[in-house]
């Protein structure tokens, strides 16, 4: 599989086009997705490697969440999907204890500035794939798109397109790892 990179001197306007693009290739009907939960992955697989930056230029990485179940949401202020799910992004956080469970908001592309200025403070980790890289890495089939990782590190369950995230059928799939 081919990789891309993103020239850094290519203005962020032209960058977003190109994300947009490229996206919209490989997208499923978004608006079809909607409350929809999230399908089994079978047999579960290791998550790949995701080590990226957060707004204040920490690094995070996956594998300091091992032992939790772990909400791994790839998605960008422009995808209007993306900005529809995101408030149930911290309300089905909030269901679980810290301890047990996380989600991470991976923003595609695009620089903190613009980021907080839509998600302001969040209680989940949010973190910046300014060139694609690490989504490249992933299964991603479009924004949003995003991952139940279990607590041994393997991709359980997958949703592409909105949804969300406190609906009880996806609050079940997160129960069931929980459990498991």
């Amino acid at each position: 599989m081919k990789s891309f990179s993103i020239d850094s001197t290519v203005p962020m306007t032209e960058r977003r086009h190109f994300l947009a693009g490229l996206l919209a290739l490989t997208a499923v009907p978004l608006a079809r997705a909607q409350g929809r939960g999230m399908t089994p992955l079978s047999p579960p697989s290791a998550a790949p490697a995701l080590r990226l930056k957060d707004a204040d230029d920490k690094p995070v990485d996956l594998v300091g969440f091992k032992g939790r179940v772990v909400l791994v949401n790839f998605w960008a202020t422009w995808c209007p999907p993306c900005r529809k799910e995101f408030p149930s992004l911290g309300r089905v956080r909030k269901l679980f204890k810290p301890a047990e469970f996380e989600v991470v908001a991976v923003n595609v592309g695009e620089d903190p500035d613009t980021v907080f200025s839509f998600a302001g403070n969040t209680e989940f980790p949010v973190l910046f794939d300014r060139d694609a890289k690490a989504m490249a890495g992933w299964p991603v089939r479009g924004l949003p798109t995003t991952f139940l990782v279990d607590r041994q590190g393997r991709l359980a369950f997958r949703a592409t397109g909105g949804r969300e995230f406190d609906a009880p059928d996806i609050v079940a799939a997160i129960r069931q790892l929980l459990i498991a």
